[in-house]
């Protein structure tokens, strides 16, 4: 069971994110950072933030299907991005993975990732019921 919180008192920020995640399950999945690698570890989408974004999704996607998972099952996501002003380029694709009723979510800036390529990182829990 995946519920979605949103206290009236407190700012909707649907479709980015939700305020809170009340879920039920038997087992957790943790995702590992994902960055914007293919399958040959190249970088994807060299200084362009959105098809980094993309890319990382794509990735996450191969994580959570290995599992037996989906995109419905994450309630929660930590975002790494290497400058504020790529905040609005990952929408796109998030909105394409996440769908209306994304989990709880953090955003931090960083000054770097483990790669200078890099400008997107993002890392995830998910609950799976059985």
């Amino acid at each position: 069971m995946r519920k979605v919180l949103q206290p009236q008192s407190i700012p909707d920020p649907r479709p980015r994110y939700s305020q809170g995640i009340l879920a039920e399950g038997k087992r957790l999945l943790f995702i590992a950072g994902q960055t914007a690698v293919d399958a040959d570890n190249n970088v994807v989408g060299k200084g362009d933030a959105a098809a980094q974004a993309e890319q990382v999704l794509k990735n996450m996607k191969a994580v959570l299907d290995e599992a037996g998972a989906s995109f419905a099952d994450i309630v929660k996501i930590t975002t790494y991005i290497t400058d504020p002003r790529f905040r609005d380029d990952l929408n796109p694709a998030r909105l394409k993975y996440l769908g209306d009723n994304p989990p709880a979510s953090t955003l931090v800036v960083v000054a770097g990732l483990a790669n200078a390529d890099y400008m997107v990182e993002i890392e995830a829990i998910a609950v799976l019921p059985d």
